[in-house]
């Protein structure tokens, strides 16, 4: 074969790379265009969530490294988007206290949240002899002790987005709402609590941070 020839099939070759090349460009700047035109449409923003209330049934340690609890909180969230809906494929929910749980996990019935609509879940987190770091046992002892208690309730789980006919794929979520706790209904506490029958509830309406 010539020289010529294979100049030939060089320059070819080298129109061709930069015919695909030149497509693959134009194809990711209409996917990229598309896509700020569709978030500026839309504007997504995450649910919001509130944590309303709890009401306390009973808190002990009963020694150093075990926790028995039951309590009931009522956890608020809200769909700000006007053309996005959420769909809650799983969310469990539990208490925390200084990085480690020390409740069970707690299911909430999966459900679709549509625009700008709030749904209110009152579930029962608890835990029977749970083990925890002896340091926390201690901790928590003594705050109770001092009447009152910061806990962080915890909800995670999966979403999915909907937008018309178009359903997202599952995304993570992480929430955690504080919880400040004044046990015992000292006269100078800032949040007294309400007896509810063999409980006592506090109203805290605490905002949460949301992490998608």
């Amino acid at each position: 074969m010539s020289v010529k020839e294979c100049t030939h099939h060089k320059n070819k070759s080298q129109k061709l790379l930069r015919k695909l090349c030149s497509f693959f460009l134009i194809l990711a700047f209409i996917v990229l265009l598309t896509f700020l035109i569709t978030w500026a449409i839309l504007q997504p923003r995450k649910p919001r969530f509130t944590l309303q209330d709890a009401t306390i049934f009973s808190f002990n340690v009963s020694a150093p490294i075990l926790l028995s609890s039951n309590f009931q909180v009522t956890v608020a969230s809200h769909n700000p988007n006007s053309r996005i809906g959420v769909y809650y494929d799983k969310l469990n929910i539990y208490a925390s206290y200084k990085n480690q749980q020390i409740t069970y996990f707690t299911g909430i019935q999966p459900v679709y949240q549509g625009h700008h609509d709030t749904n209110v879940w009152s579930p029962f987190v608890y835990g029977t002899n749970v083990p925890v770091a002896p340091y926390n046992g201690q901790s928590l002892s003594e705050d109770q002790e001092n009447g009152s208690i910061n806990l962080l309730i915890m909800l995670n789980g999966r979403v999915r987005w909907r937008v018309g006919r178009f359903i997202s794929g599952r995304y993570h979520i992480h929430v955690r709402c504080p919880a400040y706790i004044p046990f015992g209904n000292k006269p100078n506490s800032a949040i007294p609590g309400i007896v509810v029958g063999t409980g006592i509830k506090y109203q805290l309406s605490t905002r949460c941070s949301v992490n998608v």
